[in-house]
């Protein structure tokens, strides 16, 4: 039957108008009895190998017009960490091959609706799916299919090729192609990202934590282990770096922030390095000084290219009701917009202080939580209500006691049950995972995206979520936009991992960053 070219989209130039929503679609195809035959496929397609294009190839042969149904990211639960390519670039793949006519993203978690809606004429499935009797979801699908005088039709296969094989022994690098099709989803552009930060300026940001110094002693291999197993090292030279809570407010600070820092540091040496390097970077110190405790120092000692050991000089113990109070006081008394809760668990934040902390952030204030803990008990949970929370994996598993779940289904539970605006999850080498409550209007981007590493030369990967935090929070704050402050908070992010220790990073910085990625995504 020759094709009715109405019906038939064209080819080249504008394949992006194959992609419809369901309505769209039965509304291109009419209702049966149709002039030209219609048949669907459905699958997740997450990176489009050989095996998908026979499977595709075969259906085409079979009807005039060949529909291609794709899983929504919300339904797919296979593996931790996917899907690898999110829906709207995969629909795009899809679209852009000569023998698919249209591409729909299923919204629901079976296509068994949108085969009733569409009414293909065949639906396409692999052989593996008849081999060794049929699934009782195939079995349903048929019924469906039956159910108006649809068939069903099983792909002939000598080759199996798997997305989930290829994916995991060689992930391709997508993360500008990503990247792209977010910002386009959500109509930003890289001009808009340099006009958010611009926004960072003089805004009054109050910082709450626990500092930590941190320290590098670098030291030379002088002596083997004969004896003992010990190495004999040569120390050289520290380095100190300011961390923990006080970096974040260097990084807001570096940002444009007006940043006031409230804290409790001992009485030694290392508060003057503290209230010296901070005074410096044009922050404001609230210290709490206790002379029962010493100001947490980290230092780590250096050979080479490998860190020999941590020494941890540091007081756990939580800070005193009254010193509570004070900080309680601080937040009462400075005019910020935003307040940064930074937690380390080294005293400051712990179930009876954080009620009454909470209590005192200015009514109106930007609310912004961090639970770094480490191998120290702590949890994200206790902060709720917030605007925005950035845990890592680790950090949201502890917290809802799950280590099985697949990330997606996990910054979702944990979003939802720490009831906050904004959940940034962070993933380490895998990038983030962004939750957010505000969808903005009917049919816009879905409420979760992913946003890779953009990490070029990994050096240092200490300090990445506390550049993230800050960069991520000023967005929000300033434009409102979850993908734009991913997007910023991922770009500070791989500075700060491209960096040799802690060190605050700037607007200049992430701009400098901004165009790198720009460049490339303009194959410049």
């Amino acid at each position: 039957m020759p094709k009715d070219e109405t019906m038939t989209p064209p080819v080249a130039g504008d394949y992006r108008r194959k992609v419809k929503t369901v309505d769209e679609l039965c509304a291109a195809l009419g209702n049966r009895p149709r002039k030209q035959t219609v048949v669907m496929c459905h699958g997740v397609f997450d990176l489009v190998h050989p095996g998908h294009i026979r499977h595709l190839l075969y259906a085409k042969e079979k009807a005039d017009i060949l529909v291609a149904s794709l899983t929504a990211d919300a339904h797919i639960t296979k593996a931790q960490y996917r899907p690898f390519v999110p829906q709207e670039l995969r629909a795009l793949n899809l679209a852009a091959l000569e023998m698919v006519d249209y591409v729909v993203i299923d919204p629901n978690p079976t296509p068994l609706d949108n085969i009733a809606k569409i009414q293909p004429d065949y639906f396409a499935k692999g052989y593996e799916y008849q081999d060794g009797g049929l699934h009782p979801k195939t079995k349903q699908e048929i019924e469906v299919l039956q159910s108006y005088g649809g068939e069903i039709l099983f792909t002939p296969g000598d080759i199996v090729y798997s997305s989930s094989h290829l994916i995991e022994t060689g992930p391709p690098n997508l993360a500008i192609e990503k990247l792209l099709m977010l910002m386009e989803a959500e109509q930003i552009d890289f001009d808009k990202l340099r006009r958010i930060l611009d926004k960072f300026e003089g805004v009054p940001v109050h910082v709450v934590g626990d500092t930590i110094v941190d320290s590098l002693s670098y030291t030379t291999m002088i002596g083997g282990m004969t004896k003992t197993p010990t190495p004999s090292v040569r120390f050289d030279n520290r380095v100190d770096f300011v961390g923990g809570a006080a970096i974040v407010a260097e990084h807001l600070r570096a940002a444009g922030a007006k940043v006031t820092f409230s804290t409790v540091l001992g009485n030694d040496p290392l508060k003057y390095f503290v209230l010296e390097r901070l005074e410096q970077a044009g922050i404001e110190v609230m210290p709490i000084i206790d002379h029962t405790r010493p100001t947490t120092h980290k230092n780590a000692f250096v050979c080479g290219d490998y860190r020999l050991l941590k020494v941890d000089t540091l007081d756990n113990r939580s800070i005193t009701d009254t010193q509570a109070d004070q900080v309680s006081e601080h937040m009462r008394k400075v005019n910020a917009r935003m307040v940064v809760f930074s937690d380390f668990r080294h005293g400051i934040f712990n179930r009876r202080t954080i009620p009454s902390l909470s209590k005192a952030i200015p009514a109106g204030a930007f609310r912004v939580a961090d639970s770094q803990v480490a191998s120290r008990w702590g949890n994200i949970m206790e902060f709720k209500g917030f605007d925005l929370l950035t845990p890592n994996e680790r950090e949201a598993r502890f917290s809802l006691a799950d280590q099985d779940t697949g990330v997606r289904p996990l910054a979702a539970r944990l979003h939802e049950e720490a009831d906050c605006k904004t959940l940034i999850l962070k993933l380490g080498d895998r990038g983030l995972l962004t939750c957010r409550s505000d969808r903005g209007k009917e049919g816009d981007l879905r409420s979760f995206f992913v946003v890779d590493s953009f990490v070029e030369r990994l050096v240092d990967a200490v300090g990445a979520g506390d550049a993230l935090l800050a960069y991520a929070a000023l967005t929000l704050l300033t434009d409102g936009s979850a993908v734009a402050a991913s997007i910023l908070g991922s770009m500070s992010a791989a500075l700060e991992c491209e960096a040799d220790g802690n060190i605050p990073i700037g607007r200049p910085d992430v701009l400098g960053k901004l165009e790198s990625i720009e460049k490339r995504a303009r194959f410049q």
